[in-house]
């Protein structure tokens, strides 16, 4: 009874298969030998119920139970393990097997111990005490009847014989006369057959009585063994006629023989009842064997109804569990995802066969409309990863607040911004983050207008921007909104406007004080020459004047030339160079300007290849420096102990790298990256265009200059570290750039 396995695209798991037509056939075959040894027992048949039918019936229906048990231990033993391993529908599977057997094995269990019982009556009844009277008390009227009929004969014999005995001499006399006598002595005695035999069966004298039938010769056995003084009577036989044989005492060697016939219905009761006695009594001698024998062929056809039943219990079970066990196992596959299941449907299901084709339906539609989903969200996946992919590469950061002002997400540039990573930031209140956009935040709550916009200063890591911040409400059906936070970084467009506009300024200063610079200092170069030889009193101050003259022109002229190199930057000529040895020139004429402090390079005994203007970069190196010197010469004697700048150079991938590291009196927090910009210094006698150059140094070379505390303020120290960095573009590998330090 197997069940047919689930149909499934791709995979469907198989049902377990029994013995398949084994089983039924069995229990049919069983079914028929049990009723055919029920119809020869009660003896409806032409088949004797003897005892060797009786154990051919047992030996067969035997063979049935035998088959029965192994296909029902089969069964079972699928059942058993479907629950041990708590496969689909074995719960109600076994609650039906259990119902079903119950069902089948009470009646068949009810109908053996009557049959039992029937079979222990009925033997008793067949042997009981009145039975083997009337038996018994048959055998004696049969044998009344032939034994008068034998106390007759051996009268009649032993007179007869007398009478011969004396006539010996007349037999050996007159033969004839001896006939008509011997005939006269049967006739008188009513003796239809009256012989004189030899031993050797040879008929001597015969009486000559008519009565149309013949009768047999006795045994020779009772010829040779016959007595003189008792006659031998013997029984009737198919003849129906009853005899005695008697020795004469006076012939030598004959023997007298004599037969009367008797009724053949009473010869033929007599060897019934004699037949049916020692019937019953062989019956009663093997009553034990034979009841046992009875007793185990009922068992044997009450164990093949039985198991029978047990097995047409175990088939309707399965046959009621089969759909639902694949029905499970169906709702199983689909709640791990395989929605091309299709359960069988057999013929004969009724109901069950329509839930099943109802489930296939449900399977079908739950199929399309995950395609359909699967489809829609397809293309909602297209669309995220349109928008992460424009959101990772636009220039602004962008960042999802919710009602409440929490981050629901964000671009890298807005991480960036920022300064901290999205993991850390979804779920969290932006204000938290970003206090500085806490104003802005309330105001685009707060309002009902659909855009706030303004500038808002963030300071990170040491970096000043300028963000122009947008917030934007995005509404739904469902009337839940949102906001988008657009963060446009434009430190670098503010400070290039600034750059600009001081620029043009420059070039203008620059040209209206050069043009009297040369006549001053030339009057006053020409002044001391002609004059410097009249004047004999107040000589000293004389020179001193002219000299201050020439002095502060030069510094004027110096203070000119920076703003015309500022305002117009020489466009680098780029060749490959080494690095590093430019900065071991830079360090060591710093060392000479300034002995007073260690300056030391790392990372300069190795070559570092990059192609840049050899110029250029060397000013903005000596720049760096010289303002490194002069932030230790502003810190107070014994605050950090002794001035101390550090030159580091580097390759960091496909860039190049100079860091300037000092302990001096650091950089300022606020608006650290406006000293970028042109005139932006802290310094007393600072022209504020040292950082511009060597900003637009950078910037020409594709790189650029940051502004950032030397490690040792992270241990409470002070200093300040200065990391120019730009493209390097040559060939040489290098690892992945770092990130700046902190």
């Amino acid at each position: 009874m197997a069940d047919a396995a689930l149909q499934s695209e791709p995979n469907a798991p198989r049902e377990r298969r029994g013995p398949g037509l084994v089983g039924p056939i069995c229990v049919v075959a069983a079914l028929i030998s049990a009723l055919v040894s029920f119809v020869v027992l009660t003896g409806r048949a032409d088949i004797e119920p003897t005892e060797q039918a009786s154990q051919i019936a047992i030996i067969v229906n035997g063979g049935f139970v035998a088959l029965l048990v192994i296909i029902i231990i089969w069964e079972v033993r699928g059942f058993v393990l479907a629950r041990w391993r708590a496969q689909a529908g074995s719960q109600i599977h076994g609650r039906l097997v259990a119902l079903f057997s119950i069902v089948a094995v009470a009646p068949a269990a009810l109908l053996a111990v009557f049959a039992l019982v029937t079979i222990d009556k009925g033997f008793d009844s067949w042997f009981s005490t009145r039975v083997r009277e009337i038996v018994d008390n048959s055998l004696v009227v049969a044998r009344a009847y032939l034994n008068e009929h034998a106390r007759s004969i051996r009268g009649e014999i032993l007179a007869m014989a007398n009478d011969v005995n004396r006539a010996r001499p007349l037999f050996d006399n007159d033969r004839q006369r001896f006939a008509e006598f011997f005939t006269a002595q049967a006739t008188i005695r009513g003796l239809p057959e009256a012989q004189l035999l030899k031993r050797d069966m040879t008929v001597v004298e015969r009486a000559k009585i008519n009565i149309g039938r013949d009768f047999p010769h006795p045994p020779q056995v009772d010829i040779d063994s016959a007595p003189t003084d008792e006659p031998t009577l013997l029984a009737p036989g198919k003849q129906n006629a009853i005899g005695a044989v008697l020795k004469l005492e006076n012939y030598d060697d004959l023997v007298l023989f004599v037969a009367r016939p008797v009724d053949p219905r009473a010869n033929t009761y007599m060897q019934l009842v004699e037949q049916g006695s020692n019937e019953y009594n062989s019956l009663t001698l093997r009553r034990p064997r034979i009841q046992a024998t009875f007793a185990l062929l009922y068992l044997l056809v009450s164990l093949s109804l039985l198991l029978a039943a047990i097995w047409l219990g175990l088939a309707f079970a399965n046959r009621l569990a089969s759909p639902i066990r694949r029905l499970i196992t169906a709702a199983d596959q689909v709640s791990q995802g395989d929605l091309y299941v299709q359960v069988p449907i057999a013929r004969n299901e009724g109901d069950l066969g329509a839930l099943a084709e109802t489930f296939n339906k449900m399977t079908s539609e739950l199929r399309s409309q995950r395609n359909r989903l699967v489809e829609a969200a397809d293309q909602m996946d297209s669309r995220r990863r349109f928008t992460e992919a424009m959101l990772a590469g636009v220039s602004a950061g962008v960042i999802g607040i919710d009602p409440a002002g929490a981050v629901t997400l964000m671009n890298r540039m807005a991480e960036k911004i920022v300064g901290e990573p999205e993991e850390t930031l979804l779920g969290r209140r932006l204000r938290e983050a970003a206090p500085e956009l806490g104003p802005m935040i309330d105001a685009a709550i707060g309002r009902s207008q659909r855009l706030v916009q303004g500038q808002v200063t963030l300071l990170r890591g040491g970096r000043e921007r300028v963000l122009n911040v947008r917030f934007t409400t995005e509404t739904s059906t469902a009337d839940e909104h949102g906001y988008v936070v657009t963060l446009d970084d434009i430190t670098e467009l503010v400070s290039a406007q600034r750059t600009s506009a001081w620029a043009d300024v420059a070039r203008r200063i620059a040209h209206e004080i050069k043009n009297p610079l040369t006549p001053i200092q030339l009057s006053a170069e020409r002044i001391r020459r002609k004059y410097g030889k009249v004047i004999v009193d107040e000589r000293e101050i004389f020179e001193q004047c002219t000299d201050t003259i020439i002095r502060q022109v030069d510094d004027i002229k110096r203070m000119v030339d920076e703003f015309s190199s500022f305002a117009r930057m020489p466009k680098p000529t780029i060749e490959e160079e080494d690095l590093a040895n430019v900065v071991r020139q830079g360090v060591f004429m710093m060392r000479v300007g300034y002995p007073d402090i260690a300056i030391e390079a790392h990372g300069a005994d190795q070559p570092v290849k990059a192609k840049f203007d050899r110029r250029l970069i060397a000013q903005a190196v000596t720049n760096i420096v010289k303002n490194a010197t002069e932030s230790v010469h502003a810190t107070p004697e014994g605050v950090n102990g002794e001035g101390r700048i550090d030159v580091f150079v580097r390759r960091e991938g496909d860039s190049a790298v100079v860091e300037v590291v000092d302990n001096g009196a650091g950089l300022p927090v606020e608006n650290r990256q406006r000293l970028l910009e042109p005139y932006m210094t802290t310094r007393e006698k600072g022209t504020g265009l040292g950082l511009a150059i060597v900003g637009k140094i950078m910037e020409e070379h594709g790189g650029g200059v940051e502004l950032l505390d030397a490690p040792a303020v992270a241990e409470g120290g002070r200093g300040a570290m200065v990391r120019l960095w730009f493209k390097a573009r040559t060939e040489q590998s290098a690892p992945a750039p770092a990130a700046p330090a902190a």
